[in-house]
């Protein structure tokens, strides 16, 4: 049986968000402590990205230029 994909949205000290696959952020234990928040679980990229979208609007994250 396969595990179901869960898409999060993790700042980094910079500001910028990004959107990450579950099993990639547990994976790299040196970027888990350069998260500073974290919102999810997501059950698709696009739902993720669309979030992103919304904290950005929202002065919670930066845009990437």
């Amino acid at each position: 049986m396969s595990n179901p994909e869960s898409w999060y949205i993790v700042k980094r000290p910079s500001g910028h968000c990004e959107v990450v696959l579950n099993g990639n952020e547990s994976q790299d234990q040196e970027n888990n402590s350069e998260i500073v928040q974290q919102w999810g679980p997501f059950t698709s990229r696009s739902d993720a990205i669309a979030r992103r979208v919304g904290l950005i609007r929202a002065g919670k994250c930066q845009p990437v230029m």
